[in-house]
């Protein structure tokens, strides 16, 4: 992320945009692309349990869950979608969207409800969704468990995200699959599958065109929009800062209905802001964390929970800007952290079989966080 800062400044140095932007950039910055790396350091250095990380998520599910016929009944019963927009917005520096109260939003393709919760747009809310049931799924408590995983198989339902429909079909099924990689039967049940797959291969890659044009046209507008935005944001990267990038995002032309040049996508936003070297400088850690949970997961639950959340990181980087969505999705940031840390998750597992949200030691000389004078702390 500090490279991201370096390619930031530089870039702004090319196109000569003046210290006042430079330092606005910065800030967006600080509380974007910084705060991946802060949440994964705090999560890897302090002994934060994940059961506690997992009940809060679920008791947000919990709440949402009350909400979700108040917001129902709000669109058929006509009320207005939006309800004020906080006077926050000020000094927030974005959009009104990150600061305003919605009951319900209105597709504009389908001219039908669309809900985006307590995110600020409703791809995003899937995101959040997504991050909530792999929590869901790792809550001991059952009654927190159904709670968790209605309210966000719902929420990914009512927020329309097609991308947030794949990651439920897909990673929790990913996920199981990767973490058995070395036991025989699946192995052999690979074997036969891959066998299989070959024979028929020109039937499976009909299929899977058909869905593509069918997960493309589910929202034709939005396709368009967004194809449209990535051709702009890589021929203007390679003819005009192929290294070090624009520096800061450009307002679209009416064929991308005035987005941003950029949004709507992680990697294509960093080669037109950030260049080769932003977009190198995500790539990596994200690679590499990518391998070291893969075989973190073939002996830990924990290892397995961050996994998921990494896969789903992954997959919504190409279809929203992550720094945007930092401040959701800390918690699945938290959880990667604490799973690249091996020498402390290990000694929290001392603690799954017990209550999550009471202290997990009943002896406190057993807490291996014991300061040298003997007095526990907790977190």
């Amino acid at each position: 992320m500090l490279v991201m800062e370096i390619a930031l400044i530089i870039g702004h140095l090319d196109f000569e945009l003046g210290p006042l932007k430079m330092i606005k950039s910065t800030f967006g910055w600080a509380k974007g692309w910084a705060l991946l790396a802060i949440f994964i350091f705090i999560g890897a250095c302090l002994p934060i349990r994940p059961e506690i990380i997992y009940r809060a998520c679920c008791k947000v599910c919990g709440q949402t869950l009350l909400l979700i016929p108040i917001l129902v009944i709000a669109y058929y019963a006509g009320l207005p979608g939006s309800l004020y927009v906080s006077p926050l917005s000020v000094v927030g520096g974005s959009g009104t969207e990150f600061f305003e109260v919605q009951l319900f939003g209105i597709n504009p393709e389908t001219h039908g409800p669309r809900w985006r919760f307590f995110a600020p747009w409703a791809p995003a809310a899937g995101m959040v969704a997504n991050i909530y049931l792999v929590f869901a799924l790792q809550e001991k408590s059952v009654f927190w468990k159904s709670v968790g995983i209605a309210a966000s198989l719902l929420m990914c339902l009512m927020c329309q995200s097609r991308v947030g429909l794949v990651c439920v079909l897909f990673v929790t099924l990913s996920v199981w699959i990767v973490s058995r990689a070395t036991k025989p039967k699946l192995l052999l049940a690979g074997g036969i599958a891959t066998t299989i797959t070959g024979i028929s291969f020109s039937m499976l890659a009909e299929i899977l065109d058909n869905v593509v044009a069918d997960f493309q046209s589910a929202r034709a507008g939005s396709t368009r929009v967004r194809s449209a935005l990535a051709r702009i944001a890589i021929q203007r990267w390679q003819d005009e800062a192929p290294m070090w990038g624009h520096g800061i995002v450009e307002r679209g032309s009416h064929l991308v209905e005035y987005m941003p040049i950029g949004s709507h996508h992680s990697w294509y936003g960093l080669l037109f802001v950030k260049g080769a070297i932003g977009a190198i400088a995500l790539a990596i850690p994200l690679v590499l964390s990518l391998l070291y949970l893969l075989v973190e997961a073939q002996q830990s639950k924990l290892g397995r929970c961050a996994l998921a959340c990494m896969l789903i990181i992954s997959l919504f980087s190409m279809s929203e800007n992550l720094e945007i969505l930092a401040y959701l999705f800390w918690p699945a940031l938290i959880i990667i952290g604490s799973a690249l840390n091996p020498n402390h998750h290990l000694s929290l597992n001392r603690s799954l079989d017990r209550d999550p949200c009471q202290n997990s030691y009943e002896n406190p000389y057993e807490n291996p966080y014991e300061n040298p004078e003997g007095a526990p702390s907790h977190v």
